[in-house]
C-alpha cells in the first residue's frame, strides 16, 4: 500500500495567535517582532500583503506602521506553545498517526485512509475542526512523500481557488504544480543552493524532478538526490 502523508500548516501562526484573542484586528494588518522587539518574526497576510518583509527591523517601517495602522505585538512564546498544543491536539484525534514537525506544522499519516473518504475531503475536515476547535487557519497539502506534501501546502497556500487544501496524491496534478514552482520554493533547497542549480538551468521543481539522480548526487549531495526522488513520488524521508 502506498503511503501518503499530509502536511498541516497554521496560516501566518504567531499573527493568527494574536488575532484569536483581538476580534478587532480581523481584517487589520498584524505584525510580531522578535524577543528585544527588533525585527519582524511573523506578519498577517494583511501586512504581507503591504509589503512587509520578513525579518526587517522595525525602525525601518515606522511610516508603515502609522500610514497603514499595523498594530505591533511582541512574541508572547507562552501563548504560541499553548496554542501549537492546541492544535497538534486536535491532530492526534483526528489521523491515526502525527509527526509534529515545527511549531505550527505536523505531517499525518493518511494511509488507507481514502477507503472511508476521499482525501480533499479529509483535508477539509482538518481544516474546519481545527478553525472550529482551536480558532486558527491552517492550510492542508497531500502528497505520497514528504516532499511533495510541503509543495502541496505552498499551492493551498498560495492559490486561493484550492480552499486551502491540495490533493498531488495523481502524477499528472504532481507535474502541473511543480512546473509552476520555483526550485528554491522545494522544501531543503532555499536560495542559495537554487542560484547553483539554475545554473545548470534545473530552474523549477519539476526541472529537479526530472534531474538525473546519479548527477544530482555527485554535483551537489545524498540530501539533494532524495528529494529529487522525494519529487517523483518515491518516499526516501523516515
Amino acid at each position: 500500500m502506498t503511503s501518503i502523508f499530509a502536511l498541516v500548516d497554521c496560516n501566518n501562526f504567531y499573527a493568527s495567535c494574536e488575532k484569536l484573542f483581538r476580534p478587532d484586528l480581523r481584517h487589520t494588518p498584524v505584525v510580531v517582532l522578535s524577543n528585544n522587539d527588533g525585527c519582524v518574526v511573523a506578519r498577517s497576510k494583511e501586512a504581507k500583503a503591504l509589503g512587509i518583509k520578513m525579518g526587517v527591523p522595525v525602525h525601518h517601517i515606522q511610516s508603515d506602521i502609522r500610514q497603514h495602522k499595523i498594530q505591533v505585538f511582541s512574541s508572547n512564546y507562552t501563548l504560541y506553545g499553548d496554542m501549537s498544543r492546541r492544535v497538534m491536539a486536535t491532530l492526534e484525534s483526528l489521523a491515526p498517526r502525527v509527526d509534529v514537525y515545527s511549531i505550527d506544522e505536523a505531517f499525518l499519516d493518511l494511509t488507507g485512509i481514502d477507503r472511508v473518504v476521499s482525501f480533499e475531503e479529509f483535508g477539509c475536515q482538518v481544516r474546519n475542526t481545527i478553525f472550529q476547535s482551536v480558532g486558527l487557519p491552517v492550510c492542508v497539502g497531500i502528497a505520497p512523500t514528504r516532499t511533495l506534501a510541503k509543495l502541496a501546502n505552498y499551492a493551498a497556500k498560495h492559490y486561493p481557488a484550492t480552499g486551502g487544501v491540495v490533493d498531488l496524491t495523481e502524477t499528472a496534478r504532481q507535474r502541473r504544480l511543480m512546473a509552476r514552482v520555483p526550485v528554491d520554493e522545494v522544501w531543503g533547497v532555499g536560495r542559495k543552493l537554487s542560484a547553483k542549480l539554475q545554473a545548470m538551468s534545473i530552474e523549477t521543481a519539476l526541472d529537479l524532478a526530472d534531474a538525473d539522480p546519479a548527477t544530482v548526487r555527485k554535483r551537489f549531495s545524498v540530501v539533494l538526490e532524495r528529494t529529487a526522488r522525494e519529487l517523483r513520488g518515491i518516499a526516501c524521508l523516515a
